[in-house]
């Protein structure tokens, strides 16, 4: 925000008050405002839920429900990460995991070992914000930019076509996952 306001304040430099003022409402009324807020509370969540230690006691519970099966927790990722970031924007979704995988290290012989575990969650967290309208900044971004040129859609008709589509593209990838590193 700051870089933009200083962009704005250097187009600025030499126009008269009036001008820059009705530059300055223009800018302001462009910004996709509702998008904004939304990540800033999405990210207030998030800081909260690892300060409380939450994190911490999902990964343990990750690693107790599959029996520290370094493959069965790389698919666990890979397809939690893809329903979760459907219902979750997976920007934030992706910012809790990091540290909930980092904590696995020890478990699977260091940070090193845990590429497979990264590239499932990169996936997975990928292709399931592609599965709602929610799922993804960019798909809020758009859903907004459409409406506000009159060609509103709604999260069931974007769904009911994503969807099916993220499921078959997160299988795919559970076939590279598994022929790659497992």
């Amino acid at each position: 925000m700051a870089g933009a306001a200083l962009l704005l304040m250097l187009d600025n430099l030499g126009k008269s008050a009036e001008h820059q003022s009705e530059n300055v409402v223009k800018v302001y009324n462009e910004i996709e405002w509702i998008t904004i807020f939304f990540f800033v509370g999405l990210f207030i969540v998030i800081a909260g839920v690892e300060h409380a230690g939450l994190l911490r006691l999902l990964a343990d519970k990750l690693l107790a429900a599959t029996g520290g099966d370094f493959k069965v927790t790389g698919y666990s990722i890979l397809w939690s990460s893809a329903f979760l970031s459907a219902i979750v924007d997976n920007i934030p979704f992706v910012a809790t995991m990091i540290p909930l995988i980092k904590s696995m290290a020890p478990a699977f012989g260091g940070a090193d070992a845990l590429m497979p575990l990264w590239w499932c969650l990169s996936l997975g967290a990928c292709l399931g914000g592609n599965g709602t309208l929610i799922g993804a900044s960019a798909n809020l971004t758009v859903a907004g930019i459409a409406e506000r040129n009159g060609i509103p859609f709604r999260f069931m008709t974007y769904t009911r076509i994503a969807f099916p589509l993220m499921l078959i593209h997160v299988a795919i990838c559970n076939v590279y996952v598994w022929w790659r590193y497992f």
